[in-house]
């Protein structure tokens, strides 16, 4: 007669998680990650892959700084096999081998990052055919102390002035993912950053002439330079944003033959700028001036560039094309495509770093701080993918409204019980029932999950 062996119960703060990672697990992405990424460092107990996933896991579990490594992840064993690790290397650890990695190492991660996007995003399967692709470049400021490796003073947006990083990310909307993350010393702005970013962004999309003729990339003033603007332009791109010199746009404000009020922006008027061309390196593009005045009375004036046609500014907005025919929806159609750049790209970061906690894991070394950067690039995406995953196994319009924040602080922290078998493979997760979601994600939970042999119930925890 054979005895059958009780399976072994864990109790985890983030049963949620658990499942997430029994996902993360059977598509093998640190299988991928250990391929391409070859850290020169001695292995004791745990490969410098494993304690890349650590982190990856610390950071997918809210933990804002790599220190929290001992209380997240190396406290909560359930949590550990979920992600396929038998146990967890001390926070100090973890750090050495981020303090180990070289420039070549986050090259190799890029790479390795860039074949798991291509294998799972929306954005690199976009139909160029169907629609036009938009992308988002901007930058955002990670401060630091002075002694980090290329900090410098800088501009940091709201903190003005003081010693810090930059990172340069590029958006795709549609899609709310993460194309790319590039990290930049303190006084680099976009006007500098703009061409590595894009370049980054083709090997990541493999972008060829054809879907860069159908690409629109969409941007603040800080990459409205000339010389930037004409490097898109003979690269084939459309281009939608500011120009960067506000003198020049006061210059051709004068041109406007009639000033239009912005539906949307009270105060705000549009008009066509008449400018000869020659300027840029095409023909086709179009120059509409803004003029507002600030609360102090101070008259504000800038330039829209543009190369896209009415039609496919509207296309693009989701608007009936009819409305084409009115010169005053046409002008406040080309301001509102800009406009919506503020709930896109800017969303997105404001959502890494209150979600994935961008800004608060600083390492001295700048190839440390690329790598982390990095793995909070593969976290943000892999969440929104998660969510997708969710969505598509059964209907949960709960989840629709949720954000990379919300996620990781309202969904992957429902508490649980985790069964593992023998083989320390976990076969049953039960969800704490009184969490508010947990009766909308179990059916979706129990649909992606059944492939991987998991049972996924509501209990009491």
């Amino acid at each position: 007669m054979t005895n059958k062996t009780t399976p072994t119960q864990h109790f985890s703060p983030c049963a949620m998680l658990n499942a997430f990672g029994t996902k993360v697990r059977s598509l093998k992405l640190f299988d991928t990650v250990a391929e391409h990424v070859h850290i020169n460092q001695k292995t004791v107990h745990h490969t410098p892959i494993e304690k890349l996933t650590d982190a990856f896991i610390a950071i997918l579990s809210g933990a804002h700084g790599l220190c929290e490594i001992n209380t997240r992840v190396r406290a909560d064993k359930a949590l550990q096999r979920a992600f396929g690790r038998t146990s967890c290397a001390e926070q100090s650890v973890v750090q050495e081998t981020l303090d180990a990695c070289t420039a070549e190492n986050v090259r190799q991660m890029e790479r390795a990052i860039d074949i798991i996007f291509r294998t799972h995003s929306r954005a690199f399967g976009h139909n160029y055919e169907k629609a036009l692709h938009l992308l988002d470049a901007d930058m955002t400021g990670l401060p630091c102390g002075a002694k980090a490796e290329s900090a410098t003073k800088g501009y940091f947006s709201s903190q003005g002035i003081r010693t810090g990083r930059q990172q340069g990310r590029v958006v795709a909307p549609h899609y709310d993912e993460v194309v790319v993350d590039r990290l930049f010393a303190g006084h680099v702005q976009l006007t500098t950053a703009l061409q590595p970013l894009i370049e980054a962004t083709e090997q990541t999309l493999e972008l060829t002439a054809a879907q860069r003729a159908r690409t629109v990339i969409r941007m603040d003033a800080g990459g409205g330079s000339l010389d930037d603007i004409n490097w898109l332009l003979q690269r084939g791109y459309h281009v939608h944003g500011k120009d960067i010199s506000t003198k020049r746009a006061e210059h051709f404000a004068l041109s406007v033959v009639q000033w239009h009020d912005d539906p949307r922006r009270q105060g705000r008027q549009m008009g066509w700028a008449l400018v000869k061309p020659g300027q840029y390196a095409r023909d086709d593009i179009r120059r509409i001036a803004l003029r507002w005045r600030k609360k102090n009375g101070q008259r504000c004036t800038a330039m829209l560039l543009s190369t896209l046609g009415p039609a496919e500014v509207f296309t693009l907005l989701g608007k009936p094309l009819e409305q084409t025919e009115d010169p005053q929806a046409v002008l406040a159609a080309y301001g509102q495509l800009y406009d919506e750049r503020g709930g896109a790209v800017e969303i997105e970061i404001k959502e890494s770093k209150q979600g994935i906690g961008i800004t608060k894991r600083n390492k001295k070394r700048f190839a440390a701080q690329a790598m982390v950067m990095l793995l909070g690039q593969l976290a943000h995406n892999m969440v929104v993918w998660f969510k997708r995953w969710l969505m598509n196994a059964a209907e949960t319009p709960q989840l629709n409204r949720l954000g990379v924040p919300r996620l990781v602080r309202d969904v992957f922290t429902m508490s649980g019980k985790i069964e593992v078998d023998e083989a320390k493979t976990i076969t049953c997760i039960t969800i704490n029932k009184c969490a508010p979601l947990a009766r909308h994600c179990l059916r979706a939970l129990q649909t992606l999950l059944k492939p991987e042999h998991v049972r996924v119930i509501l209990g009491e925890t």
